[in-house]
């Protein structure tokens, strides 16, 4: 079986993207799945969850695999992390200015990813990409290269949906090189039913996406401890109510992607 690629992105910055992708590792690679994150966001916040080393001491992270040789893809890959059966290809501050580099010297700047992950598509059920907090190179490389995408969502704020329309003609555009490209909806992060405020961004995700994923993830402050402490919710308190939303919506993905 070759390996779904998720693209978890959203070019408004802190609506819940690194987030998502690190527990949603965690949960599928729980319910038995092998699992590859790649950290393609230059703050790295995924590889510093993840990750048993700081991203500063990686000689090979996303920014040296996506310019340099098919080669380093071994060098890259990271099997020893802090969550089970989860591996990393760190990000890094470099991812700065990778993005020059592929305008410059890449023959197809939006494809470099897809070309070098091709090979590990036997080795994993299912691949994470983290993407950054824009629609440029990056992002376009993660789109390019992956099965199926999912865009989080703020629930409570009224700026959550800022930008979405851009999101969703770039993945129109991203569509012609990736015609297989699937949308699996939006994901409601901090999402709180009984608020109206919610309520009304779920309608209008509803409206604007067209799909939204039936498990919600709730405000929780567990998410930032768990960051702190570089631990999964399943070992941190596996009981929570956010730990449990995110093991349904891991069930839901992987429904969803068969």
């Amino acid at each position: 079986m070759s390996a779904k690629i998720i693209a978890v992105a959203n070019h408004k910055g802190g609506c819940g993207k690194t987030t998502t992708v690190v527990h949603l590792a965690s949960e599928l690679a729980h319910l038995g799945n092998k699992v590859l994150v790649i950290d393609l966001d230059p703050q790295a916040n995924a590889s510093l969850h993840i990750g048993n080393k700081h991203p500063s001491e990686i000689s090979v992270t996303t920014a040296e695999l996506l310019v340099g040789d098919i080669s380093l893809l071994a060098d890259a890959l990271e099997e020893n992390t802090n969550f089970e059966n989860v591996s990393l290809i760190y990000g890094s501050l470099n991812l700065g200015k990778t993005e020059d580099q592929l305008k410059d010297d890449a023959p197809r700047p939006s494809e470099e990813l897809a070309t070098k992950i091709e090979l590990l598509k036997d080795l994993y059920d299912f691949i994470l990409i983290d993407c950054p907090p824009s629609l440029k190179l990056l992002t376009s490389n993660a789109l390019a290269s992956s099965t199926h995408v999912i865009i989080p969502i703020e629930s409570g704020s009224q700026y959550g949906l800022y930008g979405v329309t851009d999101l969703l003609n770039h993945l129109e555009k991203i569509r012609r090189i990736n015609p297989d490209l699937k949308l699996l909806g939006a994901l409601l992060i901090k999402h709180d039913e009984r608020q109206n405020v919610c309520k009304l961004i779920k309608d209008e995700a509803y409206k604007q996406v067209g799909l939204i994923l039936e498990n919600s993830i709730p405000q929780s402050t567990k998410v930032n401890q768990a960051a702190i402490m570089q631990q999964s919710l399943v070992k941190l308190e596996k009981n929570s109510k956010v730990r449990k939303a995110f093991q349904m919506l891991a069930q839901e993905i992987v429904e969803k992607v068969q």
